[in-house]
């Protein structure tokens, strides 16, 4: 298992964006460009409205990454098919808290797996639902676009989110929470984003798209001596 780095900020591209056709060129070339973990989106078509990949693909990113795989789970019951994916290569395990009828047997087996817990609210879910479960997880994922669908826009109201997360985080000790952000990121918000209090950003379409993997990955990594 890959070690999450000790960096902060960290850029985690989502290859969602990435060109699948060519998954193991993509993989080398976005880690070459400087990302710090690869970000894959898991999604089943009942939870969010989109299918994705399974195990089986993240089994064939996992044999070209050197980074860590960070997989989130956009899935309605994760729990069955965590062992699969922390087999197929995943390093960090995110699942949602809106899906879990039972979030903390899920951290829990996501422990049991030797691999770091994350937990993802969507937009409309606050911040104070992790109160009993903030002291379990490495990670919190916070969604700032409604989650299916890559490139879309940034919802604002996510940074107060993220203030108010990492307030809650710092009053309990946890200052070595993640504070993940995914959907939207791009250069010219990235700033905003790490100011409010995020440590990882995750970006797709904005990298992908940009012509330029490293130049994009260095400008959203300085973002964070401009906030």
């Amino acid at each position: 298992m890959k070690q999450i780095p000790e960096d902060r900020p960290l850029i985690a591209p989502s290859l969602l964006s990435c060109d699948f056709s060519r998954i193991a060129e993509e993989v080398q070339a976005i880690e070459a460009a400087g990302a710090d973990l690869l970000h894959v989106d898991v999604m089943d078509g009942h939870f969010v409205p989109n299918i994705t990949v399974g195990p089986l693909i993240v089994d064939a990113i996992a044999r070209h990454a050197t980074r860590p795989l960070d997989v989130h789970l956009m899935i309605a019951e994760p729990d069955p098919y965590l062992q699969a994916f922390a087999e197929a290569g995943a390093d960090i395990l995110t699942v949602h808290w809106e899906t879990c009828a039972h979030l903390h047997r899920s951290v829990q087996a996501i422990h049991h797996l030797d691999r770091p817990a994350g937990v993802s609210l969507n937009p409309a879910t606050p911040v104070a639902v992790l109160e009993d479960i903030l002291d379990d997880v490495e990670m919190v994922l916070l969604m700032s676009v409604n989650p299916g669908f890559g490139g879309q826009r940034f919802i604002p109201r996510a940074l107060e989110k993220i203030a108010a997360l990492r307030t809650m985080a710092q009053a309990r000790g946890r200052d070595d929470l993640r504070i993940e952000v995914d959907g939207g990121i791009t250069r010219e918000n990235a700033a905003a984003v790490l100011t409010a209090g995020a440590d990882i950003l995750v970006s797709g379409s904005a990298i992908f798209r940009s012509g330029d993997y490293a130049a994009y990955i260095t400008a959203l990594r300085n973002a964070a001596s401009h906030g």
